[in-house]
């Protein structure tokens, strides 16, 4: 929102805070917008505080107030954004005038502490918002130096008290002269980002929930007289769908011609305020100038949520995009979610009702694979397949250019849907990485995510999708997966490969794998393939001729399933002549179903999900065997679904709280130092700031000294005590013993000064400007492994934690491994380990075992700084001496920069 008159920044003061406006959803799934207080809402706020009842004005001023004094009104609607901020949630009527329906304020009264206050209008409280406000409330206050709130408040007020304790704070309170004093920190804790988090999960959840199990839907075309456009032919298409897929779901139609309705056996209404209400869903097909007014009317039916089939917004350029902002703004303020716009629709087949609010030609069968993609064309393909498989599926959502709803939402409805068992994402874009990695994680440990991504990077931007930049490697997303538990694959195929396997076949218990092959050198494929995913070939490989006789092909089934070397079997039968025999599918169907070994066959002319591979087990389930075109396609499947087997088995550990880490000194430190004069956008820290802010988390920096020539090496080696290191300053030899640039082990003043010409000479030799001392002088660290530890805090990405063993492995050939705080112990261990030189740490060909311990323990502490500081733009730990006895950090470097991270609170994309 623009800074209106009357709202421009007092000199010396921060302008109005646009980055702190957010739209959010409540706890009952509906959405409203907060934003900072304006001068220009003293009426709104007026008419807030007259509607309010008595008991309510009582509790927040502790006096009866019918109306508010002018000089009150307008000192609570000036504040300067620093010490006295107040955010308001707003929500838009049908003529697209705001209301306010509730006010959270802090005024500070010290150095770090501030008095808060809320006010929520009685009509919405049990919604969750007075919540949501004291989290961007607690958010802003952090910003800005605050780190605890006080307050007062009346003993009957419960209700206030209640919200500061269930949002996971440590509370303290104490009575006075009838008056409760609480107060409490409001830095994030375990607990508190737990709280958030759930409650993110439910209220999005819901919100998902009210789309796809909508019991009345109204369509909007673009008129009676547009039938043969493009949103003509939507719109009727959709109808149709809506009309055809059975009862159970009443529709409604405005803007579609007499005939098309009357064919679908729906009421036509004249305009969207004609429609009786309430109405949960509406499916909407106009052009793109006309979309945000169809979409303010709806909002006075209660729809929960719009379905925009209709293109023409952010991918047109910036006056789309100004179009689709106003749209969701529009719909935002009404408590409306939108998929779209360029959506290809939902499909939500119930047991009960089938919800098809798609352009779907032919609706695909029920199954429990729920499904989500972006762009209408992919669904088209993604519904092609899902048919010629013969899978079944519970839910398809498109997106479009997901302005709005987007995998994350609907990935929190799928952890709660008790109808859903697989979960398949086509990503072409991801617009919030660390919120998807922790949803995906979330979900993940009870249902299994397959992910395909548009490019291995996954940083492919298509036209109309909002996505921050990013400077991270092309390496990164495929690691934010790993870390999250998601199932990867490379395209459509091996996602539908993948999610029949797992719908249909329990968990492998581990990758062991019997072979059932109808020729050795099929066999010999089988295992090539299988190895090359991941699986293990030591169980029992059979062979049966392709001219066995019903018994034969029995008992040979029957022995291989036996066999208990092994966890997972694929059975491949390729004939040379004539068909698979009868007995076989159905053989492997009833082995597979009552062992309950994970098992995917390859038989000819069969395919997908079939009934001939079909089989009741114990539990009186149905399990079926899923058949692929080629042997590489089914032990693809089972190779990932063993990988996940193993990481949700798995544990991943508790999240890391390393002792003596203080970050909220670390803030200090650095609002200090970005808060000094004439600081510009970007803030290197010298040695001596870098050390320090690294003490803060308990990582101590081997100081090192600068020095010009032999004469200060030699005092500064006095100084400081023999054994010394030296070493150059010239970039392309810093940090590089066996490149020359450093000299170690240096004993006396003799061996210093030949040392410090030599290092001089060789650095004269290379380009590149040292800095103003060419060299350095550092007490000696006891030998070891060199390790370098870096974190960098990307726009798209947030903060990333990197690890590599120093040296050619690291600079040149680039093994390095990433993390994405906050990191739990598992998840440092699995960091350190991952590197393919990590086995020097080991105890490599004899070398002695290294404390990995102690390297873990200040990975901990930099993902740790990393995560609470958003303003650490980037920090390189540079080298890190790993020895038999402990860890040293030898030198580090770290810049600083205006926070400019967009998840600390809940909300959703504002494009």
């Amino acid at each position: 929102m623009a800074v209106v008159a009357g709202d421009a920044a007092p000199s010396g003061r921060p302008a109005y805070p646009a980055a702190w406006e957010a739209d959010v959803v409540l706890a009952d799934g509906s959405t409203t917008h907060v934003r900072p207080i304006l001068t220009t809402d003293a009426d709104a706020l007026q008419t807030f505080h007259v509607g309010q009842s008595e008991r309510s004005t009582y509790l927040r001023f502790f006096a009866p107030l019918q109306r508010l004094p002018e000089r009150d009104l307008q000192r609570l609607v000036t504040v300067d954004h620093v010490d006295r901020v107040a955010l308001v949630a707003v929500a838009s009527d049908g003529s697209g005038l705001e209301h306010i329906l509730g006010v959270a304020r802090y005024d500070r009264v010290g150095t770090d502490e501030a008095e808060v206050a809320f006010n929520v209008a009685d009509a919405v409280q049990g919604r969750g918002l007075g919540s949501v406000l004291l989290e961007h409330l607690a958010a802003a206050a952090r910003e800005r130096g605050v780190r605890r709130f006080v307050a007062e408040v009346l003993p009957q007020n419960g209700r206030m008290i209640a919200v500061f304790r269930e949002a996971g704070y440590e509370v303290r309170q104490r009575t006075e002269d009838g008056i409760v004093a609480v107060g409490f920190d409001i830095d994030p804790t375990d607990r508190s980002l737990a709280v958030m988090a759930d409650r993110e999960h439910r209220a999005e959840s819901l919100s998902m929930r009210a789309l796809l199990e909508a019991r009345s839907v109204v369509v909007v075309g673009p008129g009676p007289d547009a039938d043969a456009t493009l949103h003509g032919r939507q719109a009727a298409r959709a109808l149709q769908n809506l009309t055809a897929s059975g009862t159970g779901v009443s529709v409604h139609a405005v803007g579609l011609p007499a005939d098309v309705a009357a064919d679908a056996g729906v009421r036509l209404y004249p305009q969207v305020h004609d429609v009786p209400g309430p109405v949960q869903l509406a499916v909407v097909a106009v052009p793109a100038p006309e979309a945000v007014p169809v979409v303010r009317a709806l909002g006075t039916l209660g729809v929960r949520g719009v379905v925009l089939l209709s293109a023409g917004f952010g991918e047109t350029g910036p006056d789309g995009l100004e179009l689709q902002r106003t749209l969701l703004r529009t719909a935002h303020s009404a408590g409306i979610r939108v998929v779209g716009p360029a959506s290809y629709g939902l499909l939500s087949l119930g047991e009960d009702v089938t919800l098809n609010a798609s352009l779907a030609a032919e609706q695909p069968d029920r199954g429990r694979i729920g499904l989500f993609c972006q762009s209408a064309p992919l669904a088209v393909a993604l519904l092609a397949a899902v048919r010629r498989r013969g899978l079944g599926i519970a839910e398809l959502v498109s997106s479009g250019h997901r302005a709005d709803v987007s995998g994350n939402d609907v990935m929190q409805f799928w952890g709660d849907d008790d109808g859903t068992d697989v979960v398949g994402l086509y990503l072409e874009s991801i617009g919030n990485p660390r919120k998807f990695s922790r949803i995906a994680r979330r979900l993940a440990l009870t249902k299994p995510v397959v992910v395909v991504t548009a490019g291995r990077s996954g940083q492919v931007v298509p036209p109309g999708h909002a996505v921050r930049p990013t400077y991270a490697p092309p390496r990164t997303l495929e690691e934010v997966l790993r870390q999250a538990g998601v199932i990867r694959v490379d395209n459509t195929h091996q996602l539908l490969d993948v999610a029949q396997l797992l719908a249909h076949q329990p968990l492998p218990a581990g990758r062991r794998t019997a072979i059932l092959a109808s020729s050795a050198s099929v066999a010999a494929l089988v295992a090539e393939a299988a190895s090359a995913s991941g699986l293990q070939v030591s169980g029992l490989v059979e062979l049966l001729p392709e001219d066995a006789d019903d018994e034969t092909v029995r008992s040979t089934v029957g022995r291989l399933y036996a066999d208990p070397e092994s966890d997972v079997v694929l059975v491949v039968s390729i004939p040379t002549v004539g068909d698979v025999s009868s007995t076989l599918p159905s053989s492997v169907a009833h082995a597979a179903a009552s062992t309950g070994k994970a098992t995917a066959a390859c038989l000819l002319d069969l395919h997908g999900i079939t009934p001939a591979l079909t089989a009741p087990g114990g539990d009186g389930r149905s399990w079926t065997v899923p058949a692929y075109s080629t042997p590489e396609d089914a032990a693809l499947a089972l190779g990932r679904a063993a990988r996940y087997a193993v990481w949700r088995a798995g544990d991943r550990g508790r999240p890391v709280h390393p002792t003596g880490a203080d970050t909220r000194a670390a803030r200090r430190l650095v609002a200090r130092w970005l808060g000094e004069p004439g600081v510009g956008a970007v803030l290197p820290l010298d040695a001596l700031r870098t050390r320090e802010l690294l003490a803060t988390v308990g990582v101590d920096v081997l100081p090192s000294y600068p020095v010009h020539d032999a004469d200060e090496a030699v005092d500064v080696a006095r100084a400081i005590g023999w054994p010394v290191a030296v070493k150059t300053t010239v970039p392309a030899l810093r940090h590089r013993a066996d490149l020359g640039g450093v000299r170690l082990d240096v004993a006396d003043e003799v061996e210093l000064r030949a040392d410090v010409e030599a290092v001089l000479t060789l650095a004269a030799a290379h380009r590149g400007d040292a800095t103003d001392a060419p060299l350095e002088v550092q007490s000696m660290a006891p030998h070891g492994s060199a390790c370098v530890v870096r974190s960098a805090e990307d726009p798209l990405f947030g903060p990333i934690v990197s690890f590599g063993l120093g040296g050619d492995a690291f600079d040149l050939l680039g093994d390095v491994t990433y993390g994405f705080p906050p990191l739990t112990d598992v998840d440092v261990g699995e960091l350190v380990r991952s590197a393919r030189a990590t086995p020097r740490l080991f105890g490599y060909r004899g070398l002695p075992a290294v404390d990995v311990a102690s390297l873990e323990d200040l990975i901990a502490r930099v993902a740790v700084l990393a995560d609470d500081l958003p303003e650490l733009r980037m920090l390189e730990v540079n080298p890190v001496v790993v020895s038999e006895h402990g860890s040293v950090a030898l030198g580090a470097r770290a810049t600083l920069a205006p926070a400019d991270r967009t998840d600390a609170t809940r909300r959703l994309a504002s494009t």
